[in-house]
């Protein structure tokens, strides 16, 4: 028996959303669990697609160590399995590659445990690994959402995103830890500061539901973590200039970085992508670009006895 979970990719924070919005995006890295019958190790690790050779292939691979959490968490032995992986997304550029194998795991374990967890529970489990919620949640449900800490619960709110609002991104051959990402921020804000961040994160929500030009061009900005991490993303202001120029309404840092994501009407996405591309090659980084949209399902999976 095997399952095969197919994963999207995301992008956390857009502008002034910083840790509590993420979206789903149309990329993917897949991953599928055989059960092994007569197995000589717990686990056997094949893996292919985007930078295959940097992910492990024994018990510390992190889809295996999400996989075998779950049975821990149910009380349940860890089977031997094959896990095959497929990736489509890179690994450390801020769409949310870590999130999709903590995703994948915990689902492909759920599923062939027998679904002893409900969705709302798989989710939580899947927080609880990452740390935090802006990718792992999108990446489960698909679309963009909204995730609040209420007390030691997890309220999920689905935002509205415009057809006609494209996201674009340009992925640099450059990486950037989340760890150093977050070591620029300050650990203190000001009144005016976090007045900023509110205004715009309400501006933005209703910018994606009526794909409002004007609300959107305000509302991609933020004080809390992007003037500080633009510093670490060598071409920043060259990129975002040639984006607005082409017509996008703005442009973020996706996650921790360094990829850049710009929104646009989908009529202007293919000529923001060019110029964003263009721009970095002008600085002598090779940069691969891609228009997408919004992954509306999260996670898939098929199961095969």
């Amino acid at each position: 028996m095997f399952i095969t979970v197919k994963v999207p990719g995301t992008t956390a924070n857009l502008g002034a959303g910083f840790d509590c919005i993420g979206a789903a995006l149309t990329i993917y890295n897949q991953f599928t669990f055989t059960l092994l019958e007569n197995p000589t190790a717990s686990v056997q690790i094949e893996v292919k697609g985007t930078e295959a050779e940097r992910v492990s292939r024994d018990e510390s691979n992190l889809a295996y160590r999400a996989f075998a959490k779950l049975y821990e968490h149910i009380g349940k032995t860890i089977p031997a399995i094959a896990l095959e992986i497929d990736l489509g997304i890179p690994m450390a550029r801020g769409l949310g590659s870590s999130a999709t194998a903590i995703v994948g795991g915990l689902v492909g374990a759920n599923h062939l445990a027998g679904t002893p967890l409900d969705p709302s529970e798989v989710m939580e489990l899947a927080i609880a690994l990452e740390g935090h919620p802006d990718n792992v949640v999108p990446a489960f449900l698909g679309n963009c959402q909204l995730s609040i800490a209420v007390g030691n619960q997890w309220e999920i709110c689905p935002i509205p995103w415009h057809s006609a609002i494209a996201p674009v991104v340009a992925i640099p051959n450059f990486e950037l830890s989340t760890e150093e990402a977050r070591s620029v921020l300050p650990q203190q804000i000001s009144r005016s500061d976090a007045i900023f961040n509110i205004s715009r994160l309400g501006l933005l929500l209703r910018g994606l539901d009526e794909n409002n030009a004007n609300w959107l061009r305000a509302a991609l900005d933020d004080k809390l973590h992007q003037p500080y991490r633009k510093s670490l993303i060598r071409g920043y202001e060259a990129v975002e200039a040639a984006a607005i120029a082409s017509g996008a309404y703005g442009m973020v840092i996706s996650g921790a970085g360094p990829t850049l994501l710009a929104l646009a009407e989908t009529q202007q996405a293919e000529g923001v992508a060019a110029a964003m591309k263009t721009a970095w090659e002008s600085l002598e980084i090779v940069a691969n670009t891609f228009t997408l949209t919004l992954d509306k399902q999260g996670a898939k999976q098929s199961l095969k006895r």
